[in-house]
């Protein structure tokens, strides 16, 4: 019994020393964003946002098709589908598309970043640049940041349109419901608000992404196996910080 309350506390310890170092990362993160490499900034915006386009084009177009076929089969049973959009729309936006684009964002980008800047620490680069009196944190940092948070809100806002363009799609397809049924009852049963809610979650997830693979990439060491923990543990943390966001955000917007 005192074997497993020594590891609860150890482990209960090393979550709160985590959470501090990202507390103290973030803090100054934002202090230099005044002084970030602009050149960065615009690489890390094709890398993250251009480059991760294909892949959310087609995980939106298939959530949105899955959603439809899900909310088809109760449609039809009552004969409901002028709903069918609704139901498709109001599920895509404010929960399934922001989760999956956020869990693909996060092992894609966040573990790419993580295991650039891991290797970038444990090869000395990150030395190199503080030997040439660079800073590492508006150099390499903030860029990663901004860029993770922006394409990450931008690419949920597309991937929504790609979600009921697929949805719509779909429904005229395989259960030939006429199209402009399917945008009617978008358009007549869904708010703003269901939008803002899903790219609200977005912006969260991306600074959860941004600055856990930050950290994690920042704080390597362990040579090439080391990178490899890092990378496990900041798409791990990635992860669980998008589901605990994503209830907390949901539980304040009750």
């Amino acid at each position: 019994m005192m074997h497993f309350l020594r590891n609860l506390g150890a482990r209960a310890l090393g979550a709160l020393h985590d959470i501090g170092q990202l507390t103290v990362l973030l803090f100054r993160i934002l202090v230099s964003i005044p002084r970030l490499d602009v050149q960065e900034l615009w690489r890390n915006f094709y890398k993250v946002g251009v480059k991760s386009f294909p892949i959310v084009f087609v995980t939106a177009i298939l959530t949105g098709a899955i959603m439809v076929i899900q909310s088809g089969q109760l449609v039809a049973q009552y004969d409901a589908f002028g709903l069918l959009g609704w139901g498709a729309g109001y599920a895509t936006l404010r929960e399934i598309g922001p989760i999956l684009i956020g869990l693909m964002f996060s092992g894609r980008v966040g573990a790419n970043n993580t295991a650039e800047l891991g290797t970038m620490k444990i090869t000395e680069q990150v030395d190199a640049l503080r030997a040439l009196a660079i800073n590492p944190i508006p150099y390499l940092l903030a860029p990663r940041f901004i860029a993770i948070i922006s394409m990450m809100f931008l690419l949920t806002l597309i991937g929504n349109m790609m979600a009921i363009l697929g949805g719509a799609l779909t429904a005229q397809l395989l259960l030939e419901v006429d199209y402009r049924l399917f945008f009617w009852s978008i358009s007549e049963y869904l708010v703003l608000g269901d939008l803002w809610n899903g790219l609200v979650k977005a912006f969260f997830f991306g600074v959860a992404i941004a600055i856990v693979s930050c950290h994690y990439g920042y704080a390597t060491s362990g040579g090439a196996v080391g990178v490899g923990r890092a990378v496990n543990s900041s798409v791990v943390v990635s992860a669980i910080s998008i589901f605990v966001l994503n209830f907390s955000i949901g539980a304040l917007t009750l």
